[in-house]
């Protein structure tokens, strides 16, 4: 009697089920946004201010007025940065769990646990894929956006303090002790430039980590900017 070998069926796999968390709420969106226009205007008026370029002396200085347009862009972008960045230090209080300022600091064994993961993954290359993943911000990205809300300080305390040499409005001259401490308008103009850079290189990193993850995960990280839904796999709760 012989008997056929049938070819191995392959195993079928339940297909896995995804629902819906409203992650980011509508003032952390729009925070979201403004913070990424103003800063992109800061960052591109501020390299012309620095490095006025010649192409734009067509003509006589009287017949045009585009530097003052510049600077006009720069000190509004400023004040409408600084104040959503305060709205968004207020909302770390009031918003909901993935809005908190308790995110942002790796107290937790958890929280630094999470930060390993993320290295090993993301920066390192150790593996392919991190299999915890989190619903918001994971806590290295956490982490990394406090060291830049020290950044934006310290942007916003220099920039006011060079502008307090020709304004009379209350907010700059809140900062014109800080010329004097750091040495001089020089100096301050110096640590300010610097700093506009760390901020184009942050832009740059942001963008490419998001689509990343989006790609590598599949979570909608992309559309949750937009809408503030991102997808959950059922089976991630009973790991």
């Amino acid at each position: 009697m012989s008997t056929t070998l049938q070819p191995a069926r392959p195993t079928m796999k339940k297909p896995v089920d995804y629902y819906r968390i409203y992650v980011w709420e509508l003032p952390v969106r729009l925070y979201h946004g403004i913070n990424a226009v103003a800063m992109i205007l800061l960052c591109v008026t501020g390299y012309l201010i620095g490095e006025p370029h010649r192409v734009f002396y067509a003509a006589e200085a009287y017949q045009l007025y585009w530097f003052g347009i510049v600077r006009f862009i720069h000190f509004v972008s400023a004040f409408i940065w600084t104040f959503n960045f305060a709205f968004r230090i207020y909302w770390g209080f009031v918003g909901n769990r993935y809005a908190s300022w308790r995110n942002y600091f790796p107290i937790t064994k958890q929280q630094r646990h999470d930060i390993w993961n993320v290295l090993t993954t993301d920066v390192l290359q150790f593996r392919v894929k991190n299999d915890e993943i989190d619903i918001g911000h994971n806590s290295l990205a956490a982490f990394t956006y406090f060291i830049t809300f020290l950044f934006f300080l310290a942007q916003v305390v220099t920039g006011f303090a060079l502008y307090s040499s020709m304004s009379t409005s209350a907010l700059p001259s809140m900062f014109n002790w800080i010329v004097p401490i750091m040495g001089g308008e020089a100096v301050v103009r110096f640590w300010h430039h610097l700093f506009m850079w760390f901020f184009v290189v942050f832009m740059i990193v942001h963008i490419y980590l998001a689509f990343y993850h989006d790609y590598i995960e599949g979570r909608g990280t992309i559309s949750s900017i937009v809408g503030g839904w991102k997808f959950h796999r059922e089976d991630d709760d009973n790991k």
